[in-house]
């Protein structure tokens, strides 16, 4: 834990703080991060704010929602905005996508002049507006393209570069392991893999075996991602895994202590006394909503930002569906506070348990 102002009370800090203490020194490659568990690039999600909530709850560190070359070079304001990093981030990587190698190349320089520790290539998205463009997981059917990209990128870079991918574009084109071998000789540090392929999008289960598989015959260090939307399986596939790190993405959007408890001993599992609580969501709210203030530029991006994140903190509690159609009916952050503070103090007796998060959740793309 650093010596800048802590987020939270002392209550909940001192359950954070005892977590945290589990942590030790952590080297992905030439990467040095807080711990191996790492927030996933997430588009309209993965931005300042809740970086750095995630980073101050236990996230090792964290990747910036994807960033269009394209609207960089351009000078598109709202663009540029998304390249911003609060002062108080540590281990943040910026992640760009894009279809050229020398824009992407051009757009890394001025990512750079941001303070990443890390440039991140968006090698995985699969929505149809980027891959239609030759950006995302497209990339991944031309591999030439992919490397003229990494060469361009890594000539301009101080910083070091990382990719994400997935497993192939469809079944009968998994060609990962060709993807990673070529980033070895282009330069690049690691290689986060989603395991599932462009057209299987957020359907299915993610492969885990391949991403094991691939880790084994890796020449890179490889972050596996997909399907980890619990701290029991978080904490499963860490012991299980060949990969080096963990993104975990759309858990976190569930339960933000995610990263604490795939970190925490059995013991601390166990103990009342570091449980967190309904007074504890209710704490990550108010103080998101305080970060949101100090980094959105608008009454309405604010209200959409806090109303999505309170919904999916609700998933799976008693009486959700109709919270989440109260929230999205509020037009005053004041109100919605309020009324989250009185959902969450009513669902006392579901905390302390797994939540069932087998359902469907977020099926679109998020980077």
């Amino acid at each position: 834990m650093s010596a800048k102002r802590a987020l939270f009370s002392t209550s909940l800090q001192n359950k954070i703080n005892a977590i945290k203490a589990n942590q030790a020194p952590f080297k992905i490659a030439s990467i040095e991060v807080a711990n191996p568990f790492g927030l996933a690039p997430m588009s309209a999600i993965s931005t300042a704010p809740f970086r750095l909530l995630m980073q101050e709850l236990g996230a090792g560190f964290t990747v910036s929602e994807l960033i269009s070359c394209d609207g960089i070079n351009h000078g598109n304001l709202r663009t540029r905005r998304m390249l911003t990093i609060d002062e108080r981030e540590e281990n943040i990587g910026i992640q760009l996508f894009g279809d050229d190698p020398q824009s992407m190349a051009h757009a890394a320089q001025v990512a750079q002049e941001f303070s990443p520790k890390f440039v991140d290539i968006n090698m995985g998205c699969p929505v149809r507006k980027v891959v239609t463009k030759g950006s995302g997981s497209a990339l991944m059917k031309e591999p030439l393209k992919a490397a003229q990209m990494f060469a361009a990128m890594k000539k301009v870079l101080q910083v070091p570069l990382t990719i994400k991918i997935r497993t192939g574009w469809d079944e009968s084109n998994r060609n990962a392991l060709e993807i990673v071998r070529i980033a070895k000789e282009e330069g690049v540090e690691w290689v986060a893999i989603h395991g599932r392929t462009r057209t299987q999008q957020y359907k299915g289960r993610a492969d885990w075996d391949y991403l094991n598989w691939i880790a084994s015959e890796s020449p890179l260090p490889i972050l596996g991602n997909g399907d980890l939307h619990s701290a029991k399986s978080a904490r499963e596939r860490w012991q299980s895994t060949g990969c080096q790190a963990l993104l975990l993405g759309r858990g976190p959007l569930r339960d933000p202590f995610l990263f604490l408890k795939a970190q925490a001993s059995e013991e601390q599992l166990n103990s009342d006394e570091l449980r967190f609580n309904p007074q504890d969501f209710i704490e990550v709210i108010e103080v998101f909503f305080g970060l949101l203030e100090r980094h959105v530029f608008s009454a309405r991006e604010l209200q959409i930002q806090l109303k999505k994140h309170i919904v999916w903190f609700c998933t799976g509690l008693e009486n959700a569906a109709q919270f989440r159609q109260l929230v999205f009916s509020l037009q005053d952050s004041e109100e919605i506070l309020k009324h989250s503070q009185e959902f969450f103090l009513s669902q006392s007796k579901i905390f302390g348990k797994e939540r069932d998060f087998d359902e469907a959740f977020m099926a679109g793309g998020h980077g």
